[in-house]
Formats: structure tokens, C-alpha cells, sequence
């Protein structure tokens, strides 16, 4: 089911075969039935397209399922389609110039090579890389006590993408926010693929992530269940399994609430809101009216939410929360020439964002239910505050 637009696919895998073939084999004076083998790639494609497109469930239970067919996506079907784009243009260039020399072929080889390149590297040690982001946040909102404060920012963890042997890479994860040793640690959603009972091999490390003043969580679009059924009750049932999950863990798990953390006279508040989606398939839960209950007027908050769209849609015009913490876009797990894929699809994407003198950090999270980055390798923010003087 996680193919949607099956036709697209179709089209992506049988056009760059159909214009390889007519143009380059056909016309090789070899045995019918050996240019006929040129097709079974193609064939094997259109079933596994097909099985995942009908396939119950989003992702198949057997997440090595996925990975084969990502794989073959990229190496057999995406560089095909890069050399054939690369060749149709080459031969239009040629026209034009009146030209024998289609130079767009050995261009589209070298394409061909990359597209093979970052479909392997990005699935093995692209998604397994991690990188901590230093940044700050300086404001006078922030109470002197407050200064130095360190936050640690995590999101979208995936954790049934660590199956089995994979598990180094949430243990480096962990290890990595041990070593940083921050006041706070902030997960702002996506524990999950599609299942709370894939954390179940996890929890070992998972209650084990240290930080001072503890972990604060909210929930984000994959943990309500959304991608393991179409049924309400069976989505409220893993939702509700997946609250007692992190509670369980000793997180501090915020449901459209807040919290106050304290440092002598001064303090500083956390709030939480439920994921709220600017898609009728995403999960609509945000209450910011609630989040922000209790929160003295002027007090300094971090609003914790999963979804960035929120920020300008309902955190800038409902609440008084100097700076959000988010994650969701994954910045799109692949960066090529410096263009990060996700700056394509959000406004909000990665990093830093500032409107009306208020600001939202977004991270491109840790892991993903596709196992595959490339140019953007897992991140852990570190933010420290600081207290400035008003102007």
C-alpha cells in the first residue's frame, strides 16, 4: 500500500525500458530470445510493484521486503530512467546542432553510475551515519538562570527500521545523547513505523537515555497507528498502547499539556502538542488553547510538536511559545548539489526558521521508514540558550 500511484510507477519502470530497448538493443544482431532477456528486469519490477501496491498492510512485516525493493527501484528502474532522460535530451541537443555525437548517452551513463551510487550508499552506510548539530538560541525571553541550558533535540526514530542487526545504529543513538549530556532531552514524535510492539526489542535502550531534567515527548503521525490498519478502533487501541509505551520508558509524554522545569526562582515551560497535520490523512489533534493552560503570560516556552506546518498555522496565532522544536521532514533523506529533496515539499523543512521575532528549529530526525539517506546523514541537535539583554 505504500505505492499509491501505481500508474506512475508503471510508466517509470516501462518507458525507460521500451526507449533502451528500441534504441540501443533491438537493433544488436543477436538471438530474438537473448534481446528478449532484457525484459526480465522489467517483469520483476512490475510483480513486486504491483505486491506493493496491494499489499494490506503500508509496509511489508518483513522490513528486508522493502529494502530489496528500494534497491532494485534504484538500480535497475531510477538509473534506467536518468540514462533514457539524459539520452532523449542528448539526441534533441544533437538535432539542434546538427550533430552525430548524442554526448547525452555518456552523460546519461555517468548519471546512471550515480543514481546506483547513492541508491547503495544510502541504504547501508548513508542511513546508518549520525551527525550532531551545535546550535544556539539566544533571547532575553530566556530567564538567566536558564543560560547555558542545554536541549537535546531528537525525532523520528523509526525504530522498526533497527530490526535485528541494525540495532547499532539506535544503540549509537543513544550512546551519542549519553555523551552529550544535556539538561533536556526533547523527542518530538515518530517512534514508530506502524506498530508499538516494534519498540518492544528496543526499551533496553530507549529508558535508558539520560539527560537532567528528563525526557519530554510528544507523539507524532506514525505513532496513532495510521499505517498498520484503516480501522478506527484499531488505531485508538495501538494510540493508547503507545502512550503506556512511553510512559513506561519514563518519558515525559505531553498530550496537548505542559510542564514547568525550574532552576532557583527561575523557570521555564514545556509544551506539547498532539500532531497536527495541514493533510486530511495526517492526524488533526492539535489543542494549543490546552497545551498552553496554565502558562503565565510572558513565561518562556518550548513547544514541542511534530509537524512543522503547525507553526504558522496555529502555534504563531494561538500561542505566546518563543521557540518549537519539531522534526516530520526528514529534509527529505536525500541532499544532492547542496538542494535538500524536502525544501521541494515544506516551507519549514531544516533548521532554522524565525517570523514575528519567534522560532522554530526543525530537525531532519534520526532514521526513517525508508531506510535510505543520502547528503543527510541521522542528526542530534544540541541547542543551548542563552539570555540576552533587551535592546
Amino acid at each position: 500500500m505504500i505505492i499509491k500511484n501505481i500508474l506512475l510507477y508503471l510508466l517509470l519502470i516501462i518507458l525507460p525500458d521500451l526507449y533502451i530497448y528500441r534504441r540501443f538493443v533491438a537493433r544488436r544482431h543477436v538471438a530474438m530470445w537473448k534481446k528478449l532477456l532484457w525484459w526480465l528486469p522489467c517483469l520483476l519490477m512490475l510483480w513486486l510493484t504491483y505486491l506493493m501496491a496491494t499489499a494490506d498492510q503500508f509496509v511489508p512485516d518483513d522490513d528486508r521486503l522493502l529494502f530489496i525493493y528500494i534497491l532494485l527501484l534504484g538500480v535497475c528502474v531510477v538509473s534506467k530512467a536518468v540514462f533514457a532522460l539524459c539520452s532523449v535530451v542528448g539526441r534533441g541537443i544533437a538535432r539542434l546542432l546538427r550533430s552525430r555525437k548524442n554526448w547525452g548517452n555518456v552523460v546519461g551513463i555517468f548519471g546512471a553510475l550515480g543514481t546506483v551510487y547513492v541508491t547503495v550508499y544510502g541504504l547501508t552506510a548513508g542511513f546508518a551515519s549520525l551527525e550532531i548539530t551545535y546550535t544556539e538560541y539566544n533571547s532575553p525571553a530566556v530567564p538567566p538562570a536558564f543560560d547555558g541550558y542545554r536541549v537535546a533535540l531528537v525525532s523520528d526514530l523509526h525504530v522498526g527500521s533497527y530490526h535485528g542487526d541494525k540495532q547499532y545504529i539506535l544503540k549509537n543513538v543513544v550512546d551519542t545523547l549519553r555523551s552529550l549530556n544535556a539538561d533536556m532531552v526533547c523527542f518530538v514524535g515518530d517512534l514508530q513505523n506502524m506498530n508499538p510492539a516494534e519498540i518492544d526489542e528496543h526499551r533496553h535502550l530507549l529508558n535508558s537515555i539520560p539527560s537532567r531534567d528528563g525526557v519530554f515527548s510528544v507523539l507524532g503521525n506514525h505513532d496513532y497507528g495510521l499505517y498498520a490498519s484503516p480501522h478506527k478502533h484499531v488505531q485508538d487501541s495501538m494510540t493508547n498502547r503507545m502512550i503506556d509505551t512511553q510512559r513506561q520508558l519514563g518519558w515525559t509524554l505531553l498530550l496537548n499539556e505542559n510542564r514547568v522545569v525550574r532552576r532557583g526562582s527561575d523557570s521555564i515551560f514545556v509544551a506539547g502538542m498532539e500532531n497536527q497535520g495541514n493533510k486530511a490523512r495526517m492526524p488533526q489533534r492539535g489543542r494549543p488553547d490546552m497545551a498552553m493552560k496554565g502558562i503565565p503570560k510572558g513565561a518562556f516556552t518550548i513547544m514541542l510538536e511534530h509537524d512543522p506546518t503547525s507553526w504558522s498555522t496555529m502555534i504563531l496565532p494561538q500561542t505566546t511559545a518563543q521557540l518549537t522544536l519539531s522534526g516530520h521532514t526528514h529534509g527529505g533523506q536525500l541532499a544532492l548539489f547542496g538542494i535538500k529533496a524536502g525544501d521541494l515539499l515544506h516551507s519549514e523543512n531544516d533548521g532554522w526558521y524565525e517570523e514575528q521575532g519567534r522560532s522554530i528549529y526543525v530537525t531532519h530526525g534520526v532514521g526513517g521508514l525508508l531506510p535510505l539517506r543520502f547528503g543527510l546523514p541521522g542528526e542530534i541537535v544540541l541547542i543551548t540558550l542563552h539570555h540576552t539583554k533587551k535592546h
